[in-house]
């Protein structure tokens, strides 16, 4: 599992320095994760990086210097990094996944999510590659849950149409594909902004001004260090047993509106809540949102493919170190 590579390392010595040849252990398992430098990606990358995979990110505006700069649409740049790694699997986590964003550039967001997912499904075939395409619980109009991998999509925005759309460009482009269906993430931002769950830090730290909060429509708050354990078993899975493949489903278990999201966050944090104001309408502006898309996971569940973080825990580990009032944090690590 295994291979030995030569690098060049630094070896500091009382009062000189040198340049060092060295051997390295390189693992023979490889994988590319496109999107490496997005909250999920990032999450990805770390997790087949610890666990024995020799893994190779790319990304775009702030990929280097530590990932691989690659214009995802760019097809000569695409075909290069796939046939120069040769990797095993490739885990697809690039895209435009803001619904709002899609429906104001939808071109631009049809290009990514859907011509961009093509073209890499057909160089992931080229060199024999299981594709992981990350795909979203907005596939599904949210009028009869929970949904089957099975089930008839029908999404009620263009983000979930641009999504739907690369999953059956991908399957068709590459039968040695699975489509992993998720909801909304959260995990460890770089910025609140990253995440539709960390945005709303902000509100509930800042308890001088009241907060309406939606309570119509139902999520299930998923933490991405989750989504990136199942993408690492699912491929070792695959590497044993090449029937692993097709659509598939995972997803965190606690069901909660953001507005009950937003009193759990102040309660890991011990801060008040009372400046919460649930709103129960459908939200009137903005792309169109399933009232409850939830994911029936068990396919994967049957193959002991899964990993939960409880929502408490996994929202207090990622908000933190944005938490304005130093006091409240030894009252919540101490």
């Amino acid at each position: 599992m295994v291979g030995r590579e030569k690098e060049l390392r630094i070896r500091f010595a009382p009062g000189r320095c040198e340049l060092v040849e060295e051997d390295v252990d390189v693992p023979s398992r490889r994988v590319l994760i496109t999107g490496a430098t997005g909250l999920l990606g990032r999450a990805v990358f770390k997790e087949f990086n610890e666990n024995n995979w020799n893994t190779v990110g790319c990304g775009y505006r702030r990929a280097q210097p530590r990932f691989e700069h690659v214009n995802l649409l760019d097809s000569i740049a695409v075909h290069d990094i796939v046939h120069d790694f040769q990797p095993h699997v490739i885990v697809h986590c690039a895209a435009e996944r803001r619904p709002d964003v899609v429906e104001g550039q939808p071109d631009a967001a049809s290009q990514l999510n859907v011509a961009a997912s093509a073209n890499l499904a057909k160089e992931a075939a080229g060199v024999r590659a299981f594709l992981i395409y990350i795909s979203t619980d907005y596939v599904f109009d949210g009028t009869s849950p929970p949904y089957k991998e099975t089930d008839v999509p029908n999404p009620l925005n263009l983000y979930g149409k641009t999504k739907l759309e690369g999953e059956k460009a991908v399957l068709e482009n590459n039968e040695d594909t699975a489509v992993l269906r998720i909801p909304v993430l959260y995990g460890e931002v770089e910025r609140l902004e990253e995440s539709a769950v960390t945005v709303m830090f902000d509100k509930v730290q800042f308890s001088n001004k009241s907060a309406n909060m939606d309570h119509w429509q139902q999520r299930f708050p998923t933490n991405v260090k989750d989504v990136a354990a199942v993408c690492r078993q699912l491929a070792e899975k695959r590497m044993l047993d090449p029937s692993i493949k097709g659509t598939f489903h995972w997803s965190g278990n606690e069901q909660m509106t953001k507005y009950e999201m937003a009193c759990a966050i102040a309660d890991a944090f011990n801060l008040p809540s009372s400046h919460l104001r649930p709103i129960t309408d459908s939200p009137v502006v903005g792309a169109l949102r399933p009232k409850n898309a939830q994911l029936d996971c068990s396919k994967l569940e049957m193959l002991g493919i899964g990993q939960r973080t409880p929502f408490r825990a996994g929202i207090r580990e990622s908000l933190w170190p944005f938490l304005v009032d130093k006091r409240w944090r030894q009252t919540v690590f101490h």
